[in-house]
């Protein structure tokens, strides 16, 4: 449970008698999530609190959003994103990978007529029920008008949003295997999706084609791109710096290489968790337990494909 919820919680019972915490879910449910917005410059935007960090770019008298976030908080999302670019009308989606996180806003924008772009096999994972890393749950298939419409491969494609080239590209098996990123040249801000996080471990989605080395790889594609002056916006937390790729490409380097010793000493994911392979970087970015399962798990399929 939330701080957030907790206080909210506390506050009602104090004031007033409840029929039920069925009352008290519906009332807290109904206030929505906190959408903050950070304007980037005059065209772009980035909105953050309905799952996963979200950028708007103006185009005329419509949008291009980079992610969705959740499904359950699309109406909030764009709500906040009509009061601070003036209107809701968005006429491009792009999809970093498949995650409920990004992909959220899908159903809602398809229908009423958005080019949702991803990679094409983020198309296919949405075709299907795939399980949420991390959860027990699963997430999809989505209905037909919420897959992308416009699909690539293994090159980059170059459009434009509001005068503003446009560049999108694949990083491979990154995180999942239809990771991509959106580079708005002019304005120099690069979207890394869940290739990057900027607020504690990553996931990492092996059962959807994901591993440690393909997001080092990934780091490497993203800092080719970028140069000292870019705003690199991850898949959660804070604007990063090329030099915050940096810090990771050295950070993730370091572990798959220990995790890597390890596997080839016939150890399994909890041995490897005992001698502490991230001990030096928990105290930044948290309890690593989750990302060295999986990221452990996902270096299986590479190195140990009988496992």
């Amino acid at each position: 449970m939330s701080i957030a919820r907790r206080r909210f919680l506390k506050t009602v019972l104090s004031g007033t008698t409840i029929a039920s915490l069925g009352m008290l879910d519906s009332a807290f449910a109904a206030a929505g999530p906190a959408i903050a917005s950070t304007k980037i410059n005059d065209q772009l935007t980035l909105f953050s609190g309905a799952g996963a960090n979200v950028v708007a770019a103006r185009d005329a008298d419509a949008l291009a959003l980079v992610d969705g976030g959740l499904a359950e908080h699309s109406g909030a999302l764009l709500k906040a994103v009509g009061a601070a670019m003036g209107t809701t009308h968005v006429h491009t989606l792009f999809n970093t990978h498949w995650h409920p996180e990004q992909t959220g806003s899908n159903e809602r924008l398809g229908r009423e007529g958005a080019t949702i772009i991803s990679h094409e096999n983020t198309r296919l994972w949405l075709g299907y029920a795939n399980p949420v890393p991390g959860t027990d749950h699963t997430y999809g298939p989505l209905p037909p008008k919420a897959r992308p419409t416009k699909t690539f491969f293994y090159d980059s494609v170059k459009t434009t949003v509001g005068g503003d080239p446009v560049e999108y590209g694949y990083l491979l098996q990154a995180h999942t295997d239809g990771d991509i990123y959106v580079y708005f040249r002019k304005s120099n801000v690069l979207v890394t999706g869940g290739a990057v996080s900027g607020a504690g471990w990553p996931i990492i989605d092996y059962k959807t084609g994901g591993w440690l080395l393909g997001m080092v790889a990934g780091l490497r594609t993203l800092i080719a791109l970028a140069d000292s002056d870019t705003r690199i916006v991850p898949a959660n937390g804070p604007l990063l710096t090329r030099a915050d790729l940096q810090a990771q490409l050295a950070m993730y380097s370091t572990i798959s290489d220990r995790l890597t010793r390890m596997l080839r000493q016939g150890l399994g994911p909890d041995e490897a968790i005992a001698r502490e392979p991230t001990k030096e970087f928990d105290a930044k970015w948290g309890d690593p337990r989750q990302f060295l399962t999986l990221a452990f798990r996902s270096l299986w399929g590479h190195f140990a494909p009988d496992a």
